[in-house]
Formats: C-alpha cells, structure tokens, sequence
C-alpha cells in the first residue's frame, strides 16, 4: 500500500514542478493579492480542476472526450483567442492600477486559473498519457489510493505556490518584481496560445 502512495505522490510532483502557465499564474496572483486569501480562488480553481482532469483520466473519460475532433477544435479555439486576452491584460496591468485591480477580480481569476488549467494542451496530455497510463496498473481500491495520492500533490503544491508568491510580493515594495512578473506571465500564457493554434491549424 505504502508503494502505491509513493508512486502517487512522486508521479504527481513529476508532473506539477516543471515551470509552466498554470504555476505561474497561480504564483502570480499570489503576488498581486492584497493577502493571502484573495488568491484562494485561483487556488481553488487550479486544484479542483487538476482533480477533474486526472479523475477523466483514470476512469477514461478524457480519452473519449478527445476522440471527437469537433470538441477539440472548439476547445483549441476558445483557448486561442480567450489566452490573447488574458495575456494582454497582465501585461497591461500594472501594480495598484485599475486593470491590475480588474484582474484580481474573484470571478476573473477563476475564469483564468480555468482556462489554463484546462485548456493547457501539456496538463491534458500529462493527465491521459502520463496518469492514466500508470493507474492501469491497479485496480479496485488499490488505483483509487493512486488517483488520491495524485491530487493530493496538487492541492498542497498550489496552496504553496500562491503562498510563496504572497511572501515574495509583500518584499516588493515599488511593485517592479511584479511588473515584471506579469510581463513573464503574459508571455508564457502567448506562446501557450501560439502552441495551440499550431495544434489548431495541423
């Protein structure tokens, strides 16, 4: 049993520690909040929906989603055009401004933390490739104490990241770390769209 949660949990940060648009933005806004529980929703968000995508994984439900080739173009497509969007508001925003403020919006962050949780092409990848590959291993109870110990690396990794991300923006008293920090952001989450509509055009 010990094995199956240790396959879990180091599969798990295998997947979630490389620096990629959704860390990002969740340290982001753990950056740009006022405190700690403002950037609760975009952690939120990104943990449940990591949780949806590695239980469609693991029960296969993602695998017959992606097997219609409508669904994915729709998806690619909305994710395109909603990714430049959200790319030029960050790097527009400013800290303590008007559209850094907008931003930071409950409903807007997680509509963000949403799309790039789960209209990241790599997270659906990782989930269907990577995770429920390795779940066919078990069976029974034995690949549900699996499929928790995934999600469990997700829920404390994001709760972390946006704390760390709090910490290092309350250092920044000019705001120029979190300027910048936006810029970064911005330009992970455009040549994420670029990404997806290559994908979109083969």
């Amino acid at each position: 049993m010990l094995d199956i949660i240790v396959h879990g949990l180091i599969l798990g940060f295998g997947l979630i520690l490389p620096v990629g648009v959704q860390n990002m933005f969740v340290f982001n806004q753990g950056a740009n909040q006022p405190s700690y529980l403002r950037a609760l929703p975009v952690v939120l968000t990104a943990s449940v929906c990591d949780t949806l995508l590695i239980l469609a994984a693991v029960l296969g439900v993602s695998v017959a989603v992606l097997a219609f080739s409508w669904l994915q173009v729709l998806l690619y497509g909305f994710g395109f055009f909603f990714l430049l969007y959200m790319g030029w508001s960050l790097w527009r925003s400013k800290p303590g401004s008007d559209a850094s403020q907008r931003v930071k919006e409950p409903r807007k962050q997680i509509l963000f933390a949403a799309t790039v949780s789960l209209l990241n092409p790599h997270a659906i990848m990782d989930t269907i490739g990577v995770i429920g590959i390795n779940s066919l291993n078990y069976a029974g109870g034995e690949r549900w104490l699996f499929t928790i110990s995934v999600m469990l690396v997700s829920w404390l990794w994001f709760f972390g990241l946006a704390f760390a991300g709090f910490r290092i923006g309350r250092r920044d008293a000019h705001g120029r770390f979190i300027s910048r920090l936006n810029k970064v952001s911005a330009c992970m989450i455009w040549g994420m769209a670029a990404y997806m509509a290559i994908r979109f055009a083969e």
